[in-house]
């Protein structure tokens, strides 16, 4: 005889909040995105928090750009925020056997698309202007969703400094992606397609 799968209740509760600033909703779902699919609400609280839980550093949370965002906040008020944003849609709870874990929502995912391709952007940026090429080895475990914004990003700054880290980006990448930064090269050289 097999015993019942009992899931982990999720009871919600956001308090007094009746809206977050368009930031923390940024960076609720920066901070989510090292999770998503893999830990619940209370590693998020904890990474929000900046707590110094073993686990956190194990997995290296701590190295997460929301990490500590709301230091001065107790647990259960960053909690708040966090279910706040599940009833809001921005952020979702699926069961993984019986634990359940926080999922992007269509609309979460938007936003933290364009805020994690935005930062990858700017470290890129800093990366052509250091004559370095470090953020590249790390576009190959990045959503190809935010690849390709970020690709949509060099491409509109159009600067041809770019030039010389997209032939080597483009060594690394799968034929649809170096497809796309031939693209990006040409435009950027003034070459029409």
């Amino acid at each position: 005889m097999s015993k019942k799968v009992r899931r982990v209740p999720v009871v919600l509760d956001a308090g007094e909040i009746k809206d977050l600033p368009q930031e923390d909703i940024r960076m609720i779902l920066r901070g989510a995105d090292e999770l998503i699919s893999t830990g619940g609400r209370s590693m998020l609280a904890k990474i929000l928090k900046g707590s110094k839980d073993k686990k956190i550093f194990e997995h290296k949370l701590n190295e997460c750009p929301a990490y500590g965002y709301y230091q001065d906040m107790k647990l259960d008020d960053i909690a708040k925020c966090i279910d706040w944003m599940i009833k809001k849609d921005y952020l979702r709870i699926e069961y993984d056997y019986r634990l359940p874990l926080l999922v992007f929502s269509e609309k979460g995912w938007q936003i933290e698309k364009e805020t994690f391709a935005q930062e990858l952007y700017q470290r890129i940026c800093l990366d052509v202007e250091e004559k370095k090429a470090r953020v590249i080895f790390e576009m190959k475990e990045v959503n190809r969703q935010v690849v390709m914004r970020v690709l949509d990003k060099i491409e509109k700054d159009g600067t041809k400094k770019f030039l010389p880290y997209l032939e080597a980006w483009k060594m690394l990448e799968v034929k649809k992606v170096a497809a796309r930064i031939i693209e990006v090269e040409n435009k950027i050289a003034g070459k029409d397609m």
